[in-house]
């Protein structure tokens, strides 16, 4: 059978591709732009017939309508990135949160130690060889449909056409619901004065020739604003941003120094403006890349040069970051950070960085602090870190003891809580007692 009567006959609507759904059933569905919000909605609609499906995704924006209270017993999330559609759901006990290494989750997947039954995903329309893309997010798509019961696509008018390893055939395809909608935008929001001297300080890191990982937000906006007389940077990294389509038109990233895919910006998801995904549409500058590739920290360190810049919810005065919690409030994940702090580590020339502002709350709350608060996350260790850096500077612990890193993380904090600091590194014995 030719490809386009296969995809003719596995049309259907998507209450009808979701009515095999059974009780009990892992169900992973692609997140961020990709989340197939139809086939969401008409599973939610299914909720008086199903109890405890559990339901595997990355961020997830938005509202998700399998979140809401009512949901209680009958679906259940597993999320190793915890976004603001599920962040009341975890944190009331209705959802669950799962502490991974984003590069090792399609192997969670293919090992079966989390037996999906069912994939939703969000496509392009199929092309002229029968191949549709899994667009705006790859992740651990292509494991998940390889290791699946029932595979279904909601195929997208207005999904982009990604490059990469991004490709899946109609053949492995069991239910196609067609949609024309446009797709989430995260747009940019410009960065503060304290986030622009942070940026300034990360450039002054920066080499001509490194290879970068950013996420999205207002300091990776602000370092990507201060490396505009950078020279052939090249990206490899997670998550594909405006600024990185910014940098590549303006053509301060060329990739053409990378020893990994020169030439190419790797990525595994496209997250920003609807500029964004026409950018990157049928644009062989770009390709994603399953997680298991873009964040495995031994293919990270093939970049030669590579610099990493992740953030901090606070950082204690030896260095254990906590950056997926408030206390023991889970706000976000693990997501690439330990990944990619491992691999720019392990490249020749790289350079790790944990970039955070020194205070929060407006000023009232410092992020450097004595002690994580009680029940909060480490997600990079201490022995991980090397550079931080907030607006009041540069701290490269690398190689430094407890007290000179209490020395160095000091001079960064925020003046108004250097004394307090100080105070706690007596009570700890980490500043050098002077007898009288």
């Amino acid at each position: 059978m030719d490809w386009s009567s296969q995809y003719k006959q596995r049309l259907c609507s998507a209450d009808e591709a979701v009515s095999s759904v059974k009780s009990g059933d892992w169900i992973y569905i692609s997140g961020n732009a990709a989340a197939p919000r139809m086939l969401q909605e008409a599973l939610a609609r299914r909720k008086a017939d199903l109890q405890n499906v559990i339901l595997m995704h990355g961020l997830l924006m938005g509202q998700d309508p399998l979140a809401h209270p009512e949901m209680a017993g009958h679906f259940r999330h597993n999320s190793p990135f915890v976004g603001s559609a599920d962040r009341d759901a975890v944190n009331s006990g209705r959802a669950d949160y799962l502490p991974v290494f984003l590069h090792e989750v399609a192997g969670l997947l293919t090992s079966r130690q989390m037996p999906v039954n069912v994939v939703m995903l969000h496509t392009t329309l199929p092309d002229e060889h029968g191949f549709m893309s899994l667009g705006t997010e790859v992740l651990a798509s292509r494991a998940a449909l390889e290791n699946a019961e029932a595979v279904m696509v909601q195929v997208n008018e207005r999904m982009p056409r990604t490059l990469g390893d991004s490709f899946i055939h109609i053949s492995s395809v069991h239910k196609i619901v067609e949609a024309s909608e446009e797709l989430p935008v995260l747009e940019k929001k410009g960065y503060t004065e304290v986030e622009k001297r942070i940026g300034e300080y990360i450039g002054e890191l920066v080499e001509d020739g490194s290879t970068l990982q950013l996420g999205i937000g207002g300091i990776p906006d602000a370092v990507l604003a201060a490396l505009h007389k950078k020279k052939n940077l090249g990206i490899h990294t997670e998550m594909i941003s405006d600024g990185v389509k910014e940098g590549v038109e303006t053509g301060f990233i060329t990739g053409s120094k990378k020893t990994l895919h020169p030439g190419k910006v790797i990525g595994t998801f496209v997250l920003g403006s609807r500029e964004l995904y026409d950018y990157v549409h049928n644009n062989p500058v770009f390709e994603l890349h399953p997680a298991n590739y873009t964040n495995n920290p031994l293919v990270i360190a093939r970049n030669e040069r590579m610099v990493s810049v992740n953030s901090a919810i606070e950082i204690d005065l030896t260095g254990q970051v906590c950056a997926d919690s408030i206390g023991p409030y889970i706000y976000s994940g693990f997501g690439g950070q330990v990944d990619f702090v491992r691999g720019a580590a392990m490249s020749e020339n790289g350079k790790p960085i944990i970039a955070l502002p020194s205070t929060a709350r407006d000023g009232t709350v410092s992020r450097i602090v004595p002690f994580l608060k009680q029940g909060a996350g480490v997600v990079t260790s201490r022995a991980d870190v090397h550079y931080v850096v907030t607006e009041y500077g540069v701290a490269n612990l690398h190689g430094k003891n407890l007290r000179e890193r209490f020395k160095a993380l000091t001079a960064i904090a925020h003046p108004d809580f250097r004394e307090e600091l100080e105070k706690a590194a007596r009570d700890r014995k980490l500043l050098q007692q002077v007898s009288s």
